[in-house]
Parts: C-alpha cells; sequence; structure tokens
C-alpha cells in the first residue's frame, strides 16, 4: 500500500497522477485538514504534523509514503527518512532544476506557499540547478486556502494579481511548487499569457513513486481526512470526479 497525504486537497494533483500511473496500487490519502495550512505555519510545526501524518499512514499498512506537499517536503522529509529508514519517502521539491533548463529570458518564476522558501532546501536547489540563471521565489499566501474553499473556481484576478509582477520582471518559466496550484494552473497560464511555460512537478513525482514503491494490489483507494469527512467527500467529488467514502481521523 502506498500512502499519500498533504495538509488538504493539494495533494489529490499527485494522488491523480500516482492512481493513472499505478492502476493496480492500493492508495490510502490523508488530508490533514485539521492543521491546514502547513504553508504558513514554522517549519518545526510542519515538521511535527509530517511525522504524525506519516504514523499515521505507516499505521495503516502503508509500505511507501509520498508527502505529497511542498511545504511538509522542505520542512520534513529529510527527518522523516532518517525516522524510518527502511520506508521508502518520496517528497516534492521547486522544479528548478527543469526550469533552469527550459527557461530562455534565463530568469524562473517559483511560485510557492510562505513556509517553502524559508527551508534550506529551497536555496540548496537554487545554488546546484540554477547558476547564472534569475529565480525569482514568489511567495502566494491565501492560494491554498482559496483552492481549499472553491477548487479550480478561484477568481482568476486573485492570481493574476501574483503573476503578472513575475511574468513582467522577465520569467517565461513558472514552477508550481505547491500540490494546491495544480487546480488552478489554468488561471495561472491565462495570466501568464503566451509564451510562458508552467512546470507542474505531479507527474515526475509520480514516476518517482512507481520506481521505488509496490504498484501491485486490487487498486483501491482509501481517503482519510482529520477535518470534515462529508465535506472531504465533497472536494474530492468537485477536484477528481470520485464518490469517495470518507473517513474521519482524529487529528494529534
Amino acid at each position: 500500500m502506498i500512502g499519500l497525504f498533504d495538509s488538504g486537497v493539494g495533494g489529490l494533483s499527485v494522488l491523480r497522477e500516482v492512481r493513472a500511473l499505478l492502476p493496480g496500487a492500493d492508495l490510502v490519502y490523508l488530508a490533514d485538514q485539521a492543521h491546514h495550512p502547513y504553508g504558513e505555519r514554522s517549519l518545526e510545526e510542519v515538521r511535527g504534523l509530517a511525522e504524525q501524518a506519516s504514523d499515521l499512514l505507516l499505521a495503516r499498512g502503508a509500505e511507501a509514503i509520498v508527502v505529497a506537499c511542498n511545504t511538509a517536503s522542505a520542512a520534513a522529509l529529510r527527518a522523516l527518512r532518517d525516522r524510518h529508514p527502511g520506508v521508502p519517502f518520496v517528497g516534492m521539491e521547486p522544479a528548478v532544476k527543469p526550469a533552469a533548463a527550459a527557461t530562455r529570458t534565463r530568469v524562473v518564476g517559483v511560485l510557492a506557499t510562505p513556509t517553502t522558501f524559508q527551508a534550506e532546501v529551497f536555496d540548496d536547489l537554487v545554488g546546484r540547478f540554477a547558476a547564472g540563471i534569475e529565480v525569482l521565489a514568489h511567495p502566494c499566501p491565501g492560494w491554498a486556502d482559496l483552492v481549499e474553499r472553491d477548487g479550480g473556481g478561484v477568481d482568476p484576478e486573485v492570481i493574476a494579481r501574483h503573476v503578472r509582477p513575475v511574468v513582467e520582471a522577465g520569467a517565461d518559466t513558472l514552477v508550481l511548487a505547491c500540490t494546491h496550484y495544480s487546480f488552478v494552473a489554468p488561471q495561472i497560464a491565462a495570466a501568464a499569457g503566451d509564451g510562458v511555460a508552467l512546470i507542474d512537478p505531479a507527474a515526475a513525482v509520480a514516476r518517482q513513486v512507481a520506481r521505488v514503491a509496490d504498484g501491485s494490489g486490487s487498486g483501491t483507494t482509501a481517503f482519510l481526512t482529520t477535518g470534515d469527512p462529508v465535506r472531504f467527500a465533497g472536494q474530492v467529488r468537485r477536484l477528481l470526479g470520485i464518490d469517495a467514502a470518507v473517513e474521519g481521523a482524529a487529528p494529534a
């Protein structure tokens, strides 16, 4: 069984890609909505929450875990691997490397939650893969909340207010460094305009999951939330088109 977790619905964008690549895998997804949003908490807080989420998924029988959240990956991925050395962990990281290879203007914009940029992981990625490239780290506070509330129906002008300045600064490649942002990619693309590429790492993460995890099983998907199961079931239906039976999980 493969476990995935996020603070809310964002990681469903990763689950969608994993399911497409591994149709026979048994999956369990945890939305830690009692503690949403992760992206505006401290790194220490997020690390503790990620450990609790991982423990819950391991107790449910997960043999590999996908940290389907950029903030939690930046804050906790190394600690989780140290804590559970026998468990494959796959995390998210801002796709700086492919963006640096793709840009023509040599300016890349990274859209993420504020906490993602506080971790050393981001500076390390830029240092290793973006030499000679201007990387514009642009926090988008509140976007994850809006996706939680409205799904893909976020007001395009709210998106444009963050995207336009990055494009006007010369970025021709935008990295979606929060899994929630996948669900507003059309609005981001529209605000960016022609000639600006979006890079969403969800498909690449799914390929890594396929490399390290057992994809065999009966193709079941279990959905858990530390929030309101009825509300989360509606969100899954709206974003994935799945009528899901959602279980409540007690928040720590």
